[in-house]
């Protein structure tokens, strides 16, 4: 089992997911801490040159890897990726299941902008908090979609590549 978190960036909720997929994060009644997601591995750490790269985030207890992916605005890399693995397999007879889980439906809109001056425009001395106040926000929504997507992971099916877009967690 391979799972790959994705959206637009792949450093904020796909950072988050992977972390509470690693038990990075622990789910809690009260907002996560400014301390805490700041330490969240990649969490608002990834540049432009990291779009379309497959991040390595580690092995969740049962030793599946995890991964995060910023895909940008096209709805093509996913898809594609899913062709490329299905062919990769069945030309070197793996037998693996890959997960893509779209985080994107969390992201509020304080994330969003929080992002874009962060990130896009390097200020983030207004974007991180703004970040921060997305991700306590989003958090318990991010561990929902984790728990949904480790659930789906494990459901018996002929797919070995499964893509989730996750519209229900909608932000």
């Amino acid at each position: 089992m391979i799972y790959i978190y994705n959206d637009y960036g792949g450093t904020h909720t796909t950072s988050l997911a992977a972390a509470f997929h690693l038990n990075i994060l622990k789910p809690s009644q009260q907002p996560l801490s400014k301390k805490e997601i700041l330490a969240v591995p990649y969490f608002n750490k990834l540049t432009r040159k990291d779009f379309g790269k497959l991040i390595f985030h580690g092995k969740d207890e049962e030793g599946h890897p995890v991964y995060t992916l910023g895909r940008k605005k096209s709805k093509l890399v996913v898809p594609a990726l899913k062709e490329w693995s299905q062919m990769f397999m069945a030309l070197h007879q793996v037998e693996e299941k890959i997960i893509f889980s779209n985080t994107s439906p969390t992201v509020p809109f304080v994330m969003t902008i929080g992002g874009g001056l962060s990130r896009g425009l390097g200020i983030d001395s207004l974007g991180v908090p703004l970040l921060i106040k997305g991700a306590q926000k989003c958090s318990g929504n991010i561990h929902q979609l984790v728990e949904y997507t480790k659930n789906i992971a494990t459901e018996q099916t002929s797919e070995n590549v499964i893509i989730l877009e996750n519209k229900q967690f909608k932000a």
